[in-house]
């Protein structure tokens, strides 16, 4: 077993500040590891806690797939208040994770970033609610009160606007934090189908309403890898590594032993629940959230021109960004759509 020391940076898990340096070991199984000194430093930043969303990412680093591609990579979380573009357009990172819209909001702001795979065909974002208070449809949730986050209110609320009459005198801010839904059964939220649903009946939410937008049309990539433009035209194949790496990482995740990339769970977000963390991988499995859709032929991590371009119209239709952007310049099809693992 070969044990390998590397600086994760200073992640944050809830309320605890965890040491920089994590000791990682690779079982003999997981292939010839290239040589420290031949392998190319790549840096991801996560703008977020370790959880089992970013899992596939985590077991590419733990059984060594990257460093079979020859990186030596560095995975630093973060935290809901971290912006994530600006980290990545300052250069202190070769790599963060993002989605469609956070890709057309960097469009917008003429911000040189480039989406490059796209590990989710289905965004995990849900409306939730208690049963039986008449909140069973995104029809019946028009006009009451939502709770909802600000990330959300450039991309999935224009949506609900757009496609089902959703008004702004709706919105409460949603701060990650289950209180004000515990308290009002007649409490609408957001949240990750891979997380909020478990966690709401834990608390005693007795089968909750859960609808995934993406089930009505929600289009929006997720878990998607981006990086610099400089970065696409400069070093195609530092890219290509990273990115067949981390599919290789995301198909060794749902559909093998998962142990590695939870031990950096675990590890960066003791808080984390055993139950939560296999509940949320059966989600992502049952859901089709990774594998899924063009996917199931291309590839995880696959992306179209189509939807790329469906997406942006419905944000211009929207009013949320104008029309006449470039959409081709937010992301590139050169590095997915290969078929690498399957």
């Amino acid at each position: 077993m070969h044990v390998i020391h590397m600086h994760c940076g200073f992640p944050r898990s809830g309320r605890r500040l965890l040491p920089t340096l994590c000791v990682l070991a690779v079982g003999c199984g997981a292939g010839p590891a290239a040589r420290a000194d031949d392998l190319e430093k790549a840096v991801f930043y996560l703008g977020w806690r370790a959880e089992p969303e970013f899992g596939g990412f985590f077991q590419a680093l733990n059984t060594g797939l990257y460093r079979q591609h020859g990186l030596d990579v560095e995975i630093k979380v973060g935290s809901p208040q971290t912006n994530s573009q600006i980290i990545l357009s300052l250069h202190k990172a070769d790599f963060i994770e993002g989605s469609s819209g956070d890709a057309v909001n960097s469009l917008q702001q003429d911000i040189p970033l480039v989406t490059v795979a796209a590990m989710f065909q289905k965004s995990p974002r849900v409306l939730i609610a208690h049963a039986h208070r008449g909140n069973d449809t995104l029809e019946q949730m028009r006009g009451k009160p939502i709770l909802i986050g600000a990330q959300a209110l450039t991309t999935v609320w224009p949506f609900l606007k757009a496609h089902f009459g959703f008004t702004d005198d709706q919105i409460r801010p949603y701060t990650f934090n289950e209180a004000p839904f515990l308290r009002n059964e007649d409490a609408i939220q957001e949240g990750y189908v891979t997380e909020e649903p478990f966690t709401l009946t834990q608390l005693g939410v007795d089968h909750p309403v859960v609808l995934l937008l993406s089930d009505y049309g929600y289009q929006e990539y997720a878990m998607a890898i981006t990086t610099n433009r400089e970065t696409v035209e400069q070093r195609p194949d530092f890219v290509q590594r990273f990115v067949d790496a981390s599919i290789e990482g995301w198909y060794s995740y749902l559909y093998q032993d998962p142990t590695p990339g939870n031990r950096f769970i675990r590890e960066n977000n003791p808080d984390l629940s055993e139950a939560l963390i296999s509940y949320s991988i059966r989600t992502m499995r049952e859901q089709g959230m990774v594998d899924s859709g063009d996917a199931k032929q291309l590839g995880i991590g696959a992306m179209n021109d189509e939807r790329w371009a469906s997406f942006y119209q419905s944000l211009v239709a929207a009013g949320v960004v104008p029309q006449g952007l470039d959409i081709k310049k937010a992301y590139t099809l050169k590095f997915v759509n290969r078929k690498v693992g399957l």
